[in-house]
Formats: C-alpha cells, structure tokens, sequence
C-alpha cells in the first residue's frame, strides 16, 4: 500500500485554508451509513468530473493523460467504497448532496480560459478537502476503514496537485488570487453551520441528517 508522506500532509494543509472541526469528525463517527454511502457518490462525481474535463479539452493532451488516470482510479475508489458499503449491510443510494461543491462551482467564472482554470482550482480543493478528512477520520475509525482511507491519501493529494498543475499552466498569470478567493468561500463551506451531514459538509447541527 503506497501511503502519503508528511511532506505531501504538509503541502496540503498549507493549500486548505482550514483543518475539518471536531464537531464534523464527531458526526461522521455517528454516522458511518451516510459517511460511505456519500463517499461512494462522490467517488462517482470525481470520475464523472474527469471525464467531462476530457471530452471538454481534447486538444490539451497533459490533461488528457492526467484526467484518464484520475478517472480510473476514481473508479477503482467508487468500487471499493461500494464494497465496503455493502459489506456493512447498508445498501447504497445517493443522498440530497451537500452545499461544498455547489457553493464553489458557483463562483467559477463563464469566460474562458478563465472557466476552465476556475474549474481546475475547485477541482483541487475538492480532492485537498477529501484527503484532508481521510487524514482526519483514520485516526478514529475501525481498522478496516483506516486502512482504507490511508490507502487513498497518496492519490487523492496527487489529484490535488494535478488539478493545480494544470490550471497554472493554462493561465498567463499567477492563479494565487483565484486559489485565495475560492479558499475563503471553501473555508466558511467546512466552517459554518451545515444543514446536512456529508462527507464535504461544515459544521453539523444536532439534528443534520438524511
């Protein structure tokens, strides 16, 4: 099992504007059926997002490259979460999603290039977010579901990286007034209230739920 070194925890809580609250680790070990069945969709959502990014950019083949390995091994996540999922006697569906992505797909900008790099820099807090809470929950879950989530850190801070990468690369100046703007409104989405408890949602209220 290849695992994430401290560098690469490093180098993506410098990029996360925030660390998760206690109070989401908490909910989540109360709520493990909505915590893998959320997982599991989003997992399906990275691919999907991947692919849409292929078929958006064929003429960009370091995106190609990128996205089809991200998309793969998104696949290979989704198949095991569902595994585990089932294993555990729940069955699988997908839920009322959370306000995170929407909130930050919200702020992407329509003009291009610039929806493209606003894209890629969402792209990449949404995976730092998803490593981050791997890191976060290992510590405190069942040995199976550790072992699990440790064994996605390596890709998932890649994926991060990746998404950066690319979106430097398309743009002709510096993205770090983009990544700081979609890092305030990243950091209130895991910080406030939510209403909902996800794999990506803030801070729950006692009754968040389905």
């Amino acid at each position: 099992m290849e695992l994430v070194n401290q560098q690469d925890l490093d180098a993506l809580m410098e990029f996360l504007p925030c660390a998760t609250p206690q109070a989401w680790i908490d909910a989540a070990l109360e709520q493990e059926e909505i915590l893998l069945q959320n997982h599991c969709y989003l997992e399906q959502c990275a691919a999907r997002t991947a692919l849409g990014l292929m078929f958006r950019c064929p003429d960009k083949p370091d995106l190609l490259i990128k996205m089809s390995k991200l998309a793969r091994e998104e696949l290979r996540h989704f198949e095991k979460v569902h595994q585990l999922l089932v294993g555990r006697g729940y069955s699988y569906k997908i839920l009322k999603p959370s306000r995170y992505a929407g909130r930050l797909n919200g702020e992407i900008r329509k003009t291009e290039p610039h929806n493209l790099i606003d894209t890629l820099i969402v792209g990449a807090y949404i995976e730092a977010r998803s490593c981050e809470r791997f890191s976060s929950l290992a510590p405190h879950v069942d040995e199976e579901l550790a072992v699990f989530y440790r064994s996605l850190l390596k890709s998932e801070a890649r994926h991060f990286k990746d998404y950066l990468a690319l979106a430097q690369a398309y743009s002709s100046e510096s993205i770090d007034g983009r990544i700081a703007y979609f890092g305030e409104i990243e950091r209130d989405a895991i910080e406030s209230e939510d209403d909902l408890f996800r794999f990506h949602s803030g801070v729950p209220k006692i009754s968040a739920g389905r």
